[in-house]
């Protein structure tokens, strides 16, 4: 078994063809999905694929880059949206993008600390994007795991080793997706080398980022099967050991999907 952790089901052209995508994701092994949350306005519409997909399970959050367009959202209301249904089992995605800088800096600070106290209500996962944001994104889970703990997934790392090991050290999950497979990646296959096995999560982020051999394509969650193949080599691990090892890890952060 395969678990995306992390796919946008509601991008096109996924959404297109939306029962081809799961079913070919299926036929590979990969038995549940988790689509992602980005901005409210399209939420109904997340809503809508996991209530129609039994394999398929969702988020609540604001991406960074649209934290501009939602400067209001409160926890209370990420707490509302996530009590619509049990199959909403993340919130985010959300943390800090300064890299590209589409909200003030500021802006996505506000809308984190917002989400962050969402997890620490809920005991939800922290589904984290954090891009050229490294020391600013450590100091606030650092600052608000001492207030109350809550449960965190870094998804698609493409960090340093320090960040990746301080990040280890507040109990995070690290979620690979397509990139570490690709040839100037080097160092992010060395540091996914040293991640503690069961500290490790795959991902698709599709459509984005698919994996080598399909580097170019439109991602799918499908694909994930390269990630998998080479991350298991990476680790000296089967193929069918590594799948089950992400699967379990998936289960100890979000629990057991059929409970839900």
């Amino acid at each position: 078994m395969i678990i995306d952790s992390h796919c946008h089901l509601n991008y096109e052209p996924m959404s297109l063809s939306l029962k081809d995508t799961i079913d070919r994701a299926n036929r590979d092994g990969v038995e549940y999905l988790l689509t992602i949350s980005t901005e409210d306005k399209s939420f109904d519409k997340i809503l809508s694929i996991i209530m129609n997909n039994k394999c398929v399970y969702g988020s609540y959050g604001i991406h960074p880059h649209e934290a501009k367009n939602h400067k209001n959202i409160r926890s209370e209301d990420i707490l509302k949206k996530i009590s619509f249904s049990k199959k909403i089992i993340g919130i985010g995605e959300t943390g800090l993008d300064f890299f590209y800088n589409h909200s003030e800096k500021s802006v996505q600070i506000e809308s984190f600390e917002e989400h962050i106290e969402s997890a620490q209500k809920s005991n939800l996962p922290l589904i984290v994007h954090t891009r050229s944001a490294e020391n600013e994104t450590l100091e606030l889970l650092n600052k608000r795991k001492k207030e109350k703990d809550f449960k965190i997934l870094i998804h698609c790392f493409t960090g340093s080793k320090d960040f990746a090991f301080k990040l280890l050290n507040l109990d995070a999950f690290i979620s690979a997706s397509g990139v570490v497979t690709f040839k100037k990646s080097e160092d992010l296959a060395a540091t996914f080398k040293d991640i503690p096995n069961n500290k490790i999560l795959v991902e698709t982020d599709s459509p984005y980022l698919a994996p080598e051999p399909l580097r170019g394509k439109t991602n799918e969650p499908s694909y994930i099967i390269h990630t998998v193949k080479f991350l298991s080599e990476l680790k000296r691990k089967t193929f069918k050991d590594f799948c089950q090892i992400t699967t379990n890890n998936f289960f100890e952060l979000f629990g057991k999907l059929n409970e839900k």
